[in-house]
């Protein structure tokens, strides 16, 4: 258990420029490659984004299910001529690649990593290389977008560190990450969401599913929830209004009855509070007063729709 204030000078001032101008991670995100003449085809069958129907350039967020529709993995897709970017976590990589090559059969498609160091990118900064809309890739520099709100995020792989600290960005540490990850409302695979969770759990069903393009992997679950039913949680941030941070793992109560767990957990000097994700049970919708209780210890918090901004959505 932490307290705001002590909060280290390194981690305010870099979160401050990755708001105001740009931080990066290296150690956050991964980025391999389908590749062959059955590339797109097979990935439209296995993913839950519309691959065929993007065009060259495009970026999407989508998801590699089990075959039952709970989630293997959430990834970003980059659509190429003939061959198809994926993004994922970095620590999930060599997972992503085993899954997806699980279906493979009679089929000519091939997974390449790239050697590239791959640059997790927060903040506006124009100076670092971007692809507003989408991906592009000039000079060897790859540029893909991920996320446009609260604030910008982009992978870019190519220019090692210093090369853009020489462009005004600056590294940053996982708490910046996950605080900025928080506020956003982008879950780790295995943190916050895991192969228990149901897409529409997360929040990202709209951005990451096509209910348009025919069968994927785990079809049935997802459209089965889209047209006729519901889920019981959903993610959601949480901002303490107390400033004591409580571990991961901390037990979220409405009244009486166990609502979730706390799962990522950091600080926000934008919200001057401590937040956290969590998957909460829907009779504690945004806008609820709860308990966060942990070992010899609690504090009150607010629930927010996400992203986390000062007021609740």
């Amino acid at each position: 258990m932490t307290t705001l204030a002590g909060q280290p000078d390194d981690f305010r001032a870099g979160y401050a420029h990755a708001r105001s101008v740009a931080g990066f991670a290296t150690d956050t995100l991964g980025l391999f490659w389908a590749v062959g003449p059955d590339a797109i085809t097979y990935l439209q069958g296995i993913l839950s984004q519309d691959i065929e129907g993007l065009a060259p350039g495009q970026t999407a967020r989508s998801f590699l299910l089990e075959p039952r529709g709970k989630l293997d993995a959430l990834i970003w897709v980059l659509r190429d001529e003939d061959r198809v970017g994926i993004v994922t976590d970095a620590a999930r990589q060599a997972a992503v690649v085993a899954s997806l090559s699980r279906w493979r059969l009679r089929v000519d498609v091939e997974f390449s990593g790239d050697d590239r160091p791959a640059l997790d990118v927060w903040g506006p900064g124009d100076r670092v290389p971007g692809a507003p809309g989408g991906w592009r890739e000039e000079q060897g520099v790859l540029a893909a977008e991920l996320r446009e709100r609260p604030v910008r995020r982009r992978l870019v792989a190519g220019p090692g560190p210093q090369a853009l600290e020489e462009l005004g960005a600056v590294p940053i540490g996982r708490r910046v990450v996950d605080a900025l990850r928080i506020e956003a409302g982008e879950p780790r695979m295995g943190i916050d969401v895991n192969a228990k969770t149901i897409p529409q759990e997360t929040g990202l069903v709209p951005e990451a599913v096509s209910f348009t393009k025919g069968c994927f992997l785990g079809q049935e679950l997802v459209a089965r929830i889209d047209s006729r039913g519901r889920v019981n949680r959903h993610l959601r941030g949480l901002r303490m209004l107390e400033p004591v941070v409580p571990p991961v793992g901390a037990r979220v109560t409405l009244g009486e009855r166990l609502v979730g767990e706390l799962a990522t957990v950091g600080e926000s000097p934008g919200l001057n509070a401590p937040i956290a994700l969590a998957l909460i049970r829907r009779e504690a919708p945004p806008g609820s007063r709860v308990t966060v209780t942990w070992e010899g210890a609690q504090a009150e918090a607010e629930v927010h729709g996400l992203p986390m901004t000062a007021g609740t959505e």
